[in-house]
């Protein structure tokens, strides 16, 4: 039976000792204001034979010589690479149809999310974030090891039919004031358009709910509970249907955790709009509301 949303450390450590040629760890730790570091971290220490997925690098569409992106599925500050492009990457590690992969971070889900997602969108069911992250793991008293991974052989993994939907600019914006909720991870003072660190327009996708990834997570840096997180859930939408819920944030990476959350409390897969805020207001005729 796969892992299809989370697995504990104690169940990745047991399915490593039995089966571990049929699993795959990814460590996807990240910083955005300093790039270099989140490799560097993994550099340090990390689960023992996890490889390392970049967000820039791995998880974003490439770039031509003259900086231009390509082969782009969304838009934004992190658009979405090609499902074709991120399966020949997946060959390239030797990430396999039959394998179960597993992904961290040592942020909080913030950027795991985003492959978790990834996966999803490549038809591959058998994916879980590992709860609580590397601290979890360590804290377990996993594996650890440091430096570079060994070299994995060539696999050819095959794309199969997505099974989480992706989301345009124009289709949230077709969608407008009819059946549909965004829901903002973005931090509340960016959503309601008092501060803007990052994109030239402040302000939220009219409409839109607010509810901070971070929200997701306990004190612990596990997912809250399951029950805890459908009334919390249940509170925003305030009678709203849940299947119409696109989710979003700045770049389409922290809005995963809540996507994640929705699933873990009950909730029928939900949409992601990936482009997010940094691609809605690079035009200037979509609409912008603040407050």
């Amino acid at each position: 039976m796969p892992y299809t949303t989370l697995i504990t450390p104690a169940q990745l450590q047991a399915l490593q000792q039995s089966a571990p040629a049929s699993v795959m760890v990814f460590d996807c730790t990240f910083e955005l204001a300093q790039p270099l570091a989140g490799e560097a971290l993994y550099d340090e220490v990390h689960i023992a034979g996890a490889l390392y997925a970049n967000l820039d690098k791995n998880l974003s569409a490439p770039h031509d010589g003259a900086g231009r992106v390509v082969a782009a599925a969304s838009g934004g500050r992190h658009p979405l690479p090609t499902r074709e492009t991120f399966a020949t990457w997946l060959s390239q590690v030797g990430f396999r149809n039959d394998m179960q992969a597993v992904v961290y971070d040592r942020n909080g889900v913030n950027y795991a999310g985003r492959l978790w997602w990834m996966l999803k969108w490549a038809g591959h069911e058998a994916v879980a974030v590992l709860d609580g992250g590397l601290q979890a793991w360590q804290a377990m008293g996993g594996a650890v090891e440091s430096g570079k991974p060994t070299s994995h052989f060539q696999s050819n993994f095959e794309l199969k039919a997505p099974l989480r939907e992706l989301r345009t600019a124009g289709q949230v914006l077709q969608a407008l004031g009819s059946a549909q909720t965004v829901i903002d991870a973005r931090a509340p003072a960016r959503y309601r358009g008092e501060v803007e660190p990052l994109d030239p327009v402040a302000g939220h996708i009219p409409g839109a709910l607010n509810r901070l990834f971070s929200t997701n997570i306990g004190a612990d840096g596990r997912f809250k509970p399951a029950a805890e997180l459908r009334a919390e859930f249940d509170a925003l939408l305030g009678g709203r249907d849940p299947g119409t819920v696109v989710h979003q944030c700045g770049s389409g990476v922290s809005a995963l955790p809540n996507l994640i959350a929705m699933e873990i409390a009950g909730y029928a897969p939900t949409a992601l709009f990936a482009g997010s805020w940094s691609e809605w207001c690079s035009d200037a005729t979509r609409p912008v509301e603040r407050g």
